[in-house]
């Protein structure tokens, strides 16, 4: 009666940094196959477990603005000091094989994409608290004092954009952040208005149909060794 469009769904998932949003992605692919996270390209450094390809394109800010000039990306912004930006081919190419594809982008791509996408799913994820969150950028080890004061900066003002999203879920456990998410990817399947087509017969026919199948049932000779 229901026909689900073969389309995927675009997940665009943003938290401040330190929140966890990378582990919890992670989380979620090893849970579901059919999630394919873009990969975006960035002029900023590697950090120690970066791998080229996987965690990002790492480009100069040359290569990245001759990019731009040539419409590769979805949306870009300028976070800390460095671009980020959303390859655009790969992301259609995979949304038309009905992969439900995963958007790992800051606040004001993510606005960016939800302007040309309106139907995007847009989830934010929250640290359990401020607290939490300044040991967390702390324990990395890959910034100065100077750069977790910036970013905690920044997290502080990111947290305050959270209305602009369909859903918040906060990630004091990576495990049950990750289920949530995955629920409410469900949930978004099941909305009306993501159905392509609904099949439905007349009335007359409906009940020509039942009366059919009370006839069969009727006219059935009956087995008394049963």
């Amino acid at each position: 009666m229901i026909k689900s469009k073969k389309q995927g769904i675009l997940i665009i998932i943003s938290a401040p940094s330190g929140a966890g949003k990378g582990s919890i992605i992670k989380e979620m692919c090893e849970q579901n196959e059919n999630l394919w996270v873009s990969i975006s390209a960035t002029t900023r450094n590697p950090r120690p477990n970066d791998q080229d390809g996987v965690t990002y394109y790492f480009l100069s800010k040359e290569e990245f603005e001759e990019k731009l000039k040539e419409n590769y990306f979805l949306e870009y912004t300028s976070y800390a000091g460095n671009y980020y930006g959303t390859p655009k081919k790969q992301i259609q190419e995979h949304l038309d094989q009905g992969q439900d594809v995963i958007l790992e982008i800051e606040i004001e791509g993510a606005m960016n994409v939800k302007k040309r996408v309106p139907e995007a799913l847009c989830v934010f994820i929250m640290p359990p608290s401020l607290k939490e969150l300044k040991r967390r950028l702390e324990n990395r080890g890959t910034d100065t004092k100077e750069k977790i004061l910036e970013r905690f900066k920044i997290a502080y003002k990111e947290m305050n954009e959270v209305t602009k999203y369909n859903y918040v879920v906060i990630n004091d456990d990576i495990k049950v952040a990750a289920d949530k998410i995955i629920s409410i990817i469900k949930a978004e399947k099941c909305r009306v208005d993501r159905i392509e087509e609904v099949f439905l017969k007349n009335e007359e026919e409906y009940m020509h149909e039942l009366l059919m199948e009370d006839k069969e049932f009727i006219n059935e000779p009956m087995n008394l060794n049963e």
